[in-house]
């Protein structure tokens, strides 16, 4: 198996949509940040390549991607261009949207997210439980900072200008480095046509486009996953689950789109 299919637009342009769109056309397994931190022996994986490109070393990928068929979102499009590279014959998809709704959005549930993590007093708790409950939960949390906060966006993710900007030269970048028969710019709304002409498949007969993952979504998949993450032990589960829940409503995350 090798990777098809390589996702260089950020998180928060429909990427979960586009991971279950693409595996329902066959394209599966296919990686995204939401099942990257489910498996942390995969986050570790992908946080060691973030390390080594760091450091100007070479990247292993079929250590990395493994039974992979795609990859969208984050971690990797922070290696679109090294994947396009390592896979020649591979497609690339440039998902976007309106750079103020994808902010909002972005702000709203994965840096609502980050701003849990290091919030002072009861917001964190379950994020510290998590650190000691859950085997990797660092390595997570490390690739995501690594990848996404500091890595992208130097730490500045607060700067709603810096923030577009950095949204804006990604997308230019990546429509400038890549050959327009390999590249698909792509917002989900269009739905299956330009998606399975670009791909050469059929599209799925009475199978609606898949529209996921909106600010709601995100806090319900995420309460679960933490309580998956330290399901060895029921009690603690219920506390992650019920001290996530009430950290998101002191916090006041907005409610977004996609």
């Amino acid at each position: 198996m090798t990777l098809e299919v390589i996702g260089a637009g950020f998180g928060r342009t429909g990427t979960l949509s586009l991971k279950v769109a693409l595996e329902t056309l066959g394209f599966s397994p296919c990686d995204h940040m939401s099942n990257v931190i489910a498996d942390t022996r995969r986050a570790k994986r992908w946080h060691a390549a973030v390390c080594r490109k760091a450091r100007g070393e070479p990247i292993d990928w079929a250590v990395v991607l493994r039974d992979r068929r795609a990859t969208v979102d984050w971690p990797g499009a922070h290696f679109w261009k090294e994947l396009a590279t390592a896979y020649p014959a591979a497609k690339v998809i440039l998902t976007v949207r309106d750079p103020e709704r994808w902010y909002d959005s972005a702000h709203a549930t994965i840096h609502g997210l980050r701003r849990l993590t290091s919030a002072p007093g009861p917001p964190a708790l379950p994020f510290a439980l998590a650190r000691l409950l859950v085997p990797g939960a660092r390595a997570v949390l490390a690739l995501t900072d690594d990848v996404i906060w500091d890595g992208t966006f130097h730490g500045r993710f607060d700067d709603r200008a810096h923030a577009i900007r950095v949204f804006d030269r990604h997308n230019a970048a990546v429509r400038a480095g890549m050959s327009p028969d390999r590249l698909l710019v792509y917002e989900i709304g269009e739905g299956w046509g330009p998606l399975c002409a670009f791909l050469g498949v059929e599209a799925p007969v009475d199978t609606p486009f898949p529209h996921l993952n909106d600010a709601d979504g995100f806090r319900r998949r995420l309460r679960w996953s933490l309580a998956a993450g330290v399901a060895a032990s029921a009690a603690a589960a219920l506390v992650v689950v019920a001290m996530t829940t009430a950290a998101w409503r002191s916090l006041g995350a907005g409610r977004g789109a996609r």
